[in-house]
């Protein structure tokens, strides 16, 4: 990271920025051409590894784009507001955000994909409950994941753009 001084290190830190938001742009790449999408999204962190939980319909472009490149791109950003300046280039933007990168892994089990969407539900509900999925719903669903190989935490805390 170029700018060591917005730099979010502590790995707490950056935790409370994924657990604080709802959504998650994916970033996808088809034959160099990029693809974002926002998501709702669950995780986990575990043994010190990051995953990222999504579901959706079985088809359509960003099925299509995972089934021929699983790599990933993720962003969640918050707490971002205005900073006005005295000149147009002194205006500035203070805000919290988490990118990481990783594959995406499609859940086929029933077990996996229950799983899944439970952590899906407590992340968006905040509620620590054990949901239980129609058969029926969870055949026209996808829920896959992202193994998160690395993130960064940067927080523009000043206000001021300084380069």
């Amino acid at each position: 990271m170029r700018r060591k001084d917005k730099e979010i290190a502590d790995i707490n830190e950056k935790l409370k920025i994924i657990d604080k938001n709802k959504v998650c742009r994916l970033a996808l790449s088809a034959n160099s051409q990029p693809y974002i999408v926002p998501l709702n999204y669950g995780y986990s962190f575990e043994n010190g590894g990051l995953t990222l939980y999504f579901h959706s319909a079985c088809e359509g472009k960003k099925m299509e784009i995972i089934e021929k490149n699983n790599r990933a791109c993720f962003e969640v950003d918050c707490d971002s507001a205005l900073v006005e300046g005295e000149k147009p280039c002194s205006y500035s933007y203070v805000f919290e955000s988490v990118i990481g990168t990783g594959k995406i892994i499609l859940l086929n089990t029933a077990a996996e994909k229950e799983d899944g969407l439970n952590r899906l539900m407590k992340h968006q509900t905040g509620k620590n409950e054990t949901y239980h999925f129609d058969e029926n719903v969870m055949a026209r669903i996808a829920v896959y994941k992202m193994v998160v190989e690395e993130f960064t935490g940067k927080r523009g805390k000043t206000g001021r753009n300084e380069g």
